[in-house]
């Protein structure tokens, strides 16, 4: 006889109680094999656990998704459209905020187009779960993990190096194609971000300063990246992409910020030229940037002329900004853009 496998029913109860509400406890037992007594108890135990909502009469009951939600679909990566598993799959089973709804759709589409098109993989699991307090969606795709194929792209040799171009924003492979957007804009929209790809790891949490730092690595091939967003966040999608822009209308994304603990280890200074030039690296495609020295305690006179004299001078139609800097560090700054 099937065992129901209470986990496993959570992955997909939600949907089958949107589309059979007055025949639920059928469609399970056609589904799993299992027990008309069997499908009963774990109805009664999903309902008592807050997946399921019961109404109606004890001979004819109407079932229907809880407090707790979840949908996880799987697809071919080839020939995928995006917009299709949200649209069909997705969000017709979810009850959200209007400004978070728009936030993960656009997280959804944008992460899964990344998959379909970047990834190099042939399939994408994508799940998407609401708890009373957070929506939280995680892509998983097969591909070559998206530190590798940045390396790859923009001839790095680091995956640190990849997470400092990818914090950057307008990052792409494919620049006919695509922006850059997607990704960064996805991180901004999170209260908690994570990237882990190929055993490397970077998370985002909005309440730290900070911005990225390094996470723990899950062991698997390919790129898994989640996102989760509070129901009860006062951030949208415009306002998000309107901090980005200069004018505040968040028609242009044409302002960034540099994290130059991504270019070092902890308690170790910035002393070269090779990294300050990695800092600016890509940064002609911004009006402004500001350099965050946050978490940055030492740097040499070489990083500073780099960045501050010569690349300034090369591009004065571009503001650098320097944030977060120790006293001397300040004093470098302004003796380089004095030289």
């Amino acid at each position: 006889m099937t065992r129901l496998v209470f986990d496993h029913l959570t992955n997909w109860i939600t949907a089958a109680a949107s589309e059979h509400s007055h025949d639920l406890a059928v469609h399970v037992e056609e589904r799993t094999g299992a027990s008309r007594r069997a499908v009963l108890a774990a109805l009664k135990r999903l309902v008592d656990a807050g997946w399921l909502t019961r109404s109606g009469t004890s001979r004819r009951p109407v079932f229907g998704p809880g407090a707790l939600r979840q949908v996880a679909r799987s697809y071919t990566l080839y020939g995928l459209q995006e917009d299709l598993p949200w649209q069909r799959d997705f969000a017709p089973h979810f009850a959200l905020p209007r400004h978070v709804e728009r936030m993960i759709q656009h997280g959804f589409t944008e992460l899964v187009n990344n998959a379909a098109d970047h990834s190099g993989g042939t399939s994408v699991t994508v799940s998407l779960r609401q708890t009373p307090t957070h929506v939280q969606l995680l892509v998983s795709d097969d591909g070559v993990g998206v530190f590798d194929r940045i390396c790859a792209a923009f001839q790095l040799e680091d995956p640190q190096h990849a997470m400092l171009e990818l914090s950057k924003g307008r990052l792409t492979s494919a620049p006919d194609a695509h922006t850059g957007r997607g990704l960064f804009f996805s991180s901004q929209l999170a209260d908690v971000f994570d990237i882990h790809a190929n055993n490397t790891a970077y998370q985002r949490r909005a309440w730290e300063s900070a911005g990225w730092r390094k996470g723990r690595a899950l062991p698997r091939q390919g790129s898994s990246i989640y996102m989760a967003i509070a129901l009860n966040t006062t951030r949208t999608l415009d306002g998000v992409m309107a901090a980005w822009s200069i004018a505040g209308d968040g028609i242009d994304f044409d302002q960034t910020r540099v994290q130059l603990r991504l270019l070092t280890s902890e308690g170790q200074a910035l002393d070269s030229r090779a990294a300050a030039r990695r800092v600016g690296s890509r940064l002609t495609t911004f009006k402004r940037a500001e350099i965050d020295f946050e978490g940055v305690t030492d740097v040499g006179h070489g990083f500073t002329d780099e960045l501050f004299r010569v690349f300034a001078k090369a591009h004065p139609q571009i503001e650098l900004v320097a944030t977060n800097a120790t006293p001397r560090i300040e004093a470098l700054v302004k003796s380089a853009r004095g030289g």
